[in-house]
């Protein structure tokens, strides 16, 4: 009496989040798919110099296949949010790996710069999206209390795969030629399918139970004791017949939720986004052509980037554990504002940077800031709109943070028509010397 019907899927409350157990496995796999989103666009750019021999094009014309990357990425979350809801997110994340890996192995036999767009660019773009949006929405399945560690965990896999992914790329190189590497890489996105095999729903778990829970009820009403055996059978029967008779139609599932749009949070969450990504990624492009024009050695402007990874592999987690305390976490949000306003500073003082020093003193603070703002970026939009619409928030806020990725580092390259007024008037900064070949 009263036992939920396995058969019928029906549940009696909402799965709770585990926050462990095989959430660590979810943990892990969502870990390698950031860092092969955030990661990989830039280092492919290792490649560029032999690409621009070989099909006989410019810096600015290669350089198209990682922004397209990052286009794919964020301007396809609308529709990774509707196969989501349509479809769930272990089969669109094993598509996503198939497609991620076909792109780069595609990319290894093209003949011209087109066909590099269409491979590497927009299906290995598009695999990666399908890969990364479901990751974060079965990590925010799977933990609750410490989902701001797992949060923080996660975003880790970006600085830690650029640091990798990077040097390996050079020596696949060097040994293999740019088609070999790429070819490489591909096999190397089929770790993406592997992630998605493991995100497994979290109510399966808990149907698997009700299963065995019901097949024990079952044997002891089949053991030999009579009339009772008989009016146990026929009572369940006429439990299950009631329940079929009283089962309301289920009601079609959203493929995207526009009532976000309704949360304040949620709009002005999106608004911030927007400022903050149009700048984000612009000191990490700018930053060593800059220390070049002042005239820093190339191997130790190359080591500033460097610095900015190795202090962001260590802030992500530490800032996760921080949001995950007990008094820091009701007021999560107003961290997150401290710290896009601590990235905004950081690079506003960093005009003041003219050697070296001041440089590697800016990367310092740059990296702190920036892993401060990748591990609570998703962490704060699920406390504002909630698991239930976090598939359908995501999607659109990558989205609208797409054209600011267009627009943001574009944007910065304007300024250099400005840097011969800026030089007579004796001002000095970074973002007011910008890449010539951007």
């Amino acid at each position: 009496m009263g036992r939920p019907d396995p058969e019928e899927g029906q549940l009696p409350a909402p799965v709770k989040p585990p926050d462990g157990g095989w959430g660590w496995i979810v943990l892990l796999g969502c870990f390698v798919i950031t860092g092969f989103s955030y990661a990989f666009p830039k280092a492919v750019s290792v490649y560029f110099k032999e690409l621009m021999k070989d099909f006989h094009v410019g810096y600015s014309d290669t350089a198209w296949i990682s922004s397209i990357m990052l286009a794919m990425l964020y301007g396809t979350g609308p529709v990774c949010s509707i196969m989501v809801n349509q479809f769930g997110c272990r089969p669109v994340m094993l598509i996503g790996g198939l497609l991620a890996s076909a792109g780069m192995i595609l990319a290894s036999f093209t003949t011209n710069i087109i066909e590099l767009y269409l491979t590497a660019g927009v299906l290995t773009g598009l695999g990666m999206a399908l890969n990364f949006q479901p990751s974060l929405i079965m990590l925010g399945t799977y933990f609750d209390k410490r989902r701001p560690l797992a949060n923080g965990l996660a975003a880790a896999g970006s600085p830690v795969f650029l640091s990798s992914l990077s040097p390996l790329g050079q020596v696949l190189l060097e040994k293999f030629g740019w088609r070999g590497g790429f070819l490489i890489m591909g096999g190397l996105l089929l770790n993406c399918c592997t992630c998605g095999a493991v995100m497994r729903p979290l109510d399966m778990g808990m149907k698997r139970k009700m299963g065995k829970a019901q097949d024990k009820y079952e044997a002891k009403e089949m053991l030999p004791i009579g009339g009772k055996s008989e009016e146990g059978i026929s009572t369940t029967d006429g439990t299950k017949k009631g329940k079929k008779a009283k089962k309301k139609p289920k009601k079609g599932k959203k493929l995207l939720d526009f009532s976000i749009f309704s949360n304040r949070g949620f709009i002005i969450y999106t608004i911030s986004k927007f400022i903050l990504v149009l700048g984000l990624f612009v000191p990490p492009i700018l930053l060593v052509n800059y220390a070049k024009d002042i005239g820093v050695p190339d191997t130790e402007a190359a080591f500033l980037l460097s610095i900015i990874g190795f202090i962001d592999i260590f802030a992500r987690p530490a800032c996760g554990m921080v949001a995950g305390l007990k008094w820091v976490r009701p007021h999560v949000a107003y961290l997150f504002s401290f710290s896009m306003l601590f990235n905004g500073l950081t690079d506003i003082c960093s005009a003041r940077a003219s050697n070296y020093t001041g440089l590697v003193i800016f990367c310092v603070f740059f990296g702190i800031s920036y892993g401060m703002v990748g591990a609570l970026q998703f962490e704060v939009l699920m406390a504002i709109v909630g698991s239930q619409k976090f598939s359908s928030a995501i999607g659109l806020v990558l989205l609208i943070e797409a054209f600011a990725v267009l627009i943001g580092p574009p944007s910065a390259a304007v300024t250099h028509r400005l840097k011969p007024i800026t030089e007579d008037l004796g001002v000095n900064g970074l973002f007011l010397s910008t890449n010539h070949q951007l």
